[in-house]
């Protein structure tokens, strides 16, 4: 099985995904921000930086693809925090709809993206995070990453809207939509135990 694990900016992702891993005893596969050299230089200048960004989130996750697909064909399981669509109909679009990215860039961004979009399967579950811009931002606050203290409100704003708009016209396959802004999974147990149960419910039909 491939889960994947979608949702903005402070949702919780990559606890969650560390977590399920750990109790499905499956392999992790998280976003690469620590080693990505532009992710600083975009959040000090959006439009400068924003194609490097993209693409190289792009190819990052590309390679992330293929590797879960040697995994599945090993029969292993995958749990993946963020997806190579959130990189294009998320990131890239809002970037461009927000005048950040040129037009010829996000046309050129596109051409790559559709070029490696037909060698990509789709997750078994799509788990969607919602969470409003309180939960975010208290989240983004509480991590502290150095490279994060220039997001706008307005930018986590857009991306909400971007990831709601996408989930209401997400067919690839099965979504699991849960509400993050009051559950804390990281110190109630509780609160991971009801995932976990919707996530056996979606995808087996155990309740």
């Amino acid at each position: 099985m491939h889960i994947a694990i979608v949702g903005n900016i402070g949702a919780g992702k990559t606890t969650l995904a560390n977590k399920l891993a750990h109790h499905f005893n499956w392999e992790v596969f998280l976003e690469d921000v620590d080693h990505n050299p532009y992710l600083k230089d975009f959040y000090d200048d959006m439009p400068r930086w924003a194609f490097h960004l993209q693409v190289y989130f792009l190819n990052s996750r590309f390679r992330q693809t293929q590797r879960i697909k040697e995994l599945q064909q090993a029969s292993k399981g995958v749990i993946q925090d963020r997806t190579i669509y959130e990189d294009a109909h998320i990131f890239a679009a809002n970037l461009h709809q927000s005048s950040l990215m040129a037009e010829r860039d996000y046309l050129n961004y596109l051409g790559l993206f559709e070029s490696m979009i037909s060698m990509v399967e789709p997750p078994d579950l799509l788990l969607y995070l919602r969470a409003d811009l309180p939960k975010l931002v208290s989240q983004i606050e509480k991590r502290n990453r150095d490279y994060e203290n220039n997001i706008k409100i307005e930018y986590l704003r857009n991306l909400n809207e971007h990831y709601e708009h996408w989930i209401s016209n997400y067919k690839h396959g099965k979504l699991l939509i849960v509400d993050v802004n009051n559950l804390d999974y990281v110190h109630n147990p509780e609160d991971l135990s009801v995932i976990i149960e919707k996530i056996n419910s979606t995808l087996f039909g155990l309740f």
